[in-house]
């Protein structure tokens, strides 16, 4: 399944290694009756060899754009084997096979799991959104320890049926790709809304320089024939079928309501990740949708979109009135330059994105995964940079490392489903569902409840192809 995701996600260390096996043979028609072998000479990542036996065999579901940087990031793990590739365009997957060669290959998720179950430990989805459900549910469902890309999922139905599987398989590890999580950054801004660096927070606003593809326009009617490498029904899988174009795939995919999730889906997993695990937050009481002009089946050209929180006695928040309000903006929509930035410094702060942490005291600035954070408090920002304050939250070995170390550990890492991935990914798609239909959404802040009515079921619980319901 082919994905192009625009994550700056740095690619994985790719190296050439001597198996044992090899080694082993090759030793043997030399005629070598016995030696003690170093482990760097069998061709081990990081000075530390891992027998065959002992490795974790990982199924990938999604071989090219993102699923190869995935394929990659796993493969250079040390405690990691490639055991099958599943993608459904061979001229895509192309560069994962041919570092993988020794990966059984497949073009069906479902055919994968159902022949390789006993033999794999890991799935990992990096599809279009509209297969991350049900790929998930079936790795979950098979036993498998599951890291799904951002977003988890494109409804509320699909995701709070994820969060209930994998609450029900604590001893299954479950990782979402936002990698910004499991990154020092992010860790920072907690710590410094944690020791009061900027007081109790009033309002945090997100800016995505997305999409960088078309957005608010109409289905084409031109006919396209199918890439002779792509499978177009297994492209598809659950969504309901429509004839071929260039307009859904391979890359324009992300704008189409019935394969994606627009801009927000895009990144809001990462940009406003920190502000949901900093504060503990959990269901919105009102969502507000502002966009330019509304089509049935794309995501808008550029939208606003409001949560309001209540303000949780466990929160390091005040808000303004007893609501703490999260702003996201794309399609070209700027926050304010704030106060205290100086007309010499660039804004927005980061071109692709940035997040803007409003306190009590004063404001922090850090990009879309949290990095290069920044008081706008100029002597302060230096004081906490010459003396930073005490590590409360440990640095992890980045987001395949986490996943890897989680389930030797028998834990779950950071970004997982049940505990933090699934209700960062609710709340995401709580904001796509008031935008798509096109005025504010109600609901309960405590339960989760949707109070407004009369809104299309199908987008909240989509309706699959036979063959792909969990």
């Amino acid at each position: 399944m082919t994905i192009n995701e625009n994550d700056s996600t740095p690619a994985a260390p790719e190296s050439a290694s001597v198996s044992r096996r090899e080694f082993v043979e090759k030793a043997s028609m030399a005629g070598m009756a016995f030696t003690i072998v170093q482990p760097h000479v069998l061709g081990s990542r990081g000075g530390r060899h891992v027998a065959p036996s002992d490795k974790l065999n990982v199924a990938c579901i999604g071989a090219g754009g993102m699923g190869g940087s995935d394929v990659r990031g796993f493969g250079a793990n040390a405690d990691c084997n490639i055991y099958a590739l599943c993608d459904v365009d061979d001229v895509a997957a192309e560069r994962s096979y041919r570092l993988q060669p020794q990966a059984r290959k497949y073009k069906d998720y479902r055919e994968m799991i159902d022949k390789e179950a006993k033999h794999i430990d890991i799935v990992t989805v990096s599809t279009p959104d509209h297969h991350h459900a049900a790929a998930s549910m079936l790795g979950l469902k098979a036993g498998k320890h599951v890291y799904c890309q951002k977003p988890l999922a494109r409804t509320v139905a699909e995701v709070r049926a994820m969060k209930a599987e994998a609450a029900r398989r604590p001893k299954q590890a479950t990782q979402m790709g936002n990698q910004g999580h499991a990154a020092e950054g992010t860790r920072l801004v907690r710590e410094w809304v944690e020791a009061g660096l900027v007081g109790k927070i009033v309002s945090v606003d997100f800016y995505t320089n997305r999409p960088i593809w078309p957005q608010g326009i109409r289905r084409p009617s031109e006919a396209h024939n199918v890439p002779p490498t792509l499978d177009w029904e297994l492209w598809l899988g659950p969504a309901q079928f429509r004839p071929y174009n260039p307009a859904y795939a391979p890359f324009n995919w992300r704008g189409w309501w019935d394969y994606g999730t627009g801009a927000m889906g895009d990144m809001a997993c990462h940009i406003m990740d920190c502000a949901v695990w900093t504060l503990g937050l959990k269901f919105p009481g009102r969502v507000i949708p502002e966009t330019s002009t509304l089509f049935t089946e794309t995501a808008p050209k550029m939208s606003r979109i409001t949560y309001e929180f209540p303000v949780a006695g466990t929160m390091n928040a005040i808000g303004k009135n007893g609501t703490l309000t999260l702003t996201w903006r794309d399609g070209g929509i700027i926050p304010a330059r704030p106060e205290g930035w100086t007309a010499l410094d660039a804004w927005p702060a980061f071109e692709d994105g940035f997040q803007q942490w409003t306190g009590e005291k004063g404001t922090i600035i850090a990009g879309t995964y949290g990095e290069n954070p920044r008081l706008l408090d100029a002597e302060l920002d230096k004081t906490v940079k010459a003396t930073p304050i005490a590590v409360k939250y440990p640095r992890t070995k980045g987001v395949y490392g986490e996943f890897i170390e989680a389930i030797k550990a028998g834990t779950q890492p950071g970004s997982n489903i049940a505990g933090h991935a699934g209700p960062l990914t609710e709340m995401i798609v709580l904001g796509n569902l008031a935008v798509r239909a096109g005025r504010a959404i109600d609901l309960n802040p405590t339960t989760g409840e949707l109070l407004t009515k009369g809104i299309n079921e199908e987008w909240i619980t989509p309706v699959y192809r036979a063959g792909y319901s969990y």
